[in-house]
């Protein structure tokens, strides 16, 4: 009798070892949880400031080039001389050469023309702008309009101002066009002869700012139509960068930009002013042509804080193609595909639960999901391939 219940007892006991060893035990996982806050998608790519407005002053007359005593950086004023050319002796100016010259004069004048109403219609919007910024503020002050709708309307009104000093500039270079084309025929007496003798002939800045860019600055022999120096405001920047046609068709007028690694602390702030319509070919490192297409930032932050940039300086842009405040996001690494959806696995008391989910939106670290989760539940990121709705598991 003995005998048989000690080898019941060791059957027992080795079927209770066999439950033991083949029992299913809990796997172990991470989490993390549903939050809610401000989602953001974005493009990044490497960019570069440069002046919005840049002259190229040129002489207009062939001759020998005196050495240039500018250097870069140093201001100018309009009309200030930039170069001296002592004309080379000319040949006689026949007939042709007079009418080319003459229509010279002509398309310089209808240039000028062309400026002065870009001037007087920037006025006009100037005027416009500051009309509904003063009906804005009384609003302000009386509670009718928020701040943000007020910042913007304050920034629509810098922006018109900025415009009314470029045409301005515009109107000022398309002048001293006029005189240079002027001068030649201004140098010639009647039968085309020239009329003097061989001063110098002064190049002058059309705008006021400061050189960007002695093109030639020992003396020598030039032609007309050369290059001599670069002029713009380096207080004046926008930010150009390029990124894929597919990602640019997502980026509209005013999308909202930052500007990271720009050498100063914090992040600028800015906005796309316009995509440029012609998109071009452009090889990438590993070989692979893309086509990519230009968009023109400018910067809104205050200039105070990024006076250190210059022209052709580097900076990485990020143009934030979508934003949506409140949204309810969980981990990339949760998410996995279930057919034509993804899928996630919440964990419920000790368990896991299979739920498929709509992914609206998804960056490098967060997903947005609209619907079907709740706030502060827990969710196992980088699953393991084996684990199973339903499976017990337990936090690593």
């Amino acid at each position: 009798m003995k005998k048989k219940l000690l080898w019941g007892a060791l059957v027992a006991l080795f079927l209770a070892g066999l439950v033991w060893a083949f029992w299913p035990s809990a796997m172990e996982v991470e989490v993390a949880r549903v939050t809610q806050g401000r989602f953001e998608r974005a493009v990044q790519e490497n960019g570069k400031t440069r002046v919005r407005q840049r002259y190229v002053v040129s002489t207009s007359v062939a001759g020998r080039l005196a050495r240039i005593l500018l250097v870069q950086g140093d201001s100018v004023r309009a009309g200030d001389p930039v170069a001296l050319v002592s004309p080379s002796a000319p040949a006689l100016l026949d007939a042709r050469s007079q009418a080319e010259q003459t229509a010279r004069v002509g398309a310089a004048q209808a240039a000028l023309a062309q400026a002065h109403s870009q001037v007087a219609a920037a006025a006009s919007a100037l005027a416009q702008s500051q009309q509904e910024l003063m009906r804005n503020n009384a609003l302000v002050q009386q509670g009718f309009v928020s701040a943000a709708q007020s910042e913007s309307i304050r920034l629509a009104a810098q922006l018109r101002d900025s415009e009314l000093v470029g045409a301005q500039q515009v109107e000022q270079a398309a002048r001293f066009t006029l005189e240079q084309a002027r001068a030649p025929l201004q140098a010639y007496g009647t039968g085309g002869i020239p009329a003097g003798g061989k001063g110098e002939v002064a190049v002058r800045s059309p705008v006021a700012g400061k050189v960007l860019k002695v093109l030639l600055q020992s003396e020598g022999v030039v032609q007309a139509g050369a290059g001599l120096v670069e002029i713009g405001d380096p207080a004046s920047l926008e930010v150009v960068v390029d990124i894929l046609t597919e990602e640019a068709a997502q980026v509209v007028s005013g999308t909202a930009v930052q500007l990271l690694n720009w050498g100063g602390p914090g992040v600028l702030e800015g906005k796309v002013r316009y995509v440029e319509p012609a998109a071009f070919t452009k090889v990438s490192a590993l070989g692979v042509e893309e086509q990519r297409v230009n968009v023109i930032a400018d910067i809104t932050s205050p200039q105070e804080v990024w006076k250190g940039l210059g022209d052709g300086f580097k900076v990485d842009v990020r143009v934030l193609v979508q934003v949506e405040e409140g949204a309810v996001m969980v981990p990339v690494s949760a998410l996995f595909p279930v057919g034509a959806r993804s899928g996630l696995f919440v964990l419920e008391a000790g368990h896991v639960r299979l739920q498929e989910v709509n992914v609206k939106a998804r960056n490098g670290i967060q997903a947005w999901v609209p619907e079907g989760l709740a706030l502060d539940a827990q969710v196992v990121v980088y699953p393991d391939i084996k684990l199973k709705d339903g499976a017990k598991v337990k936090l690593r």
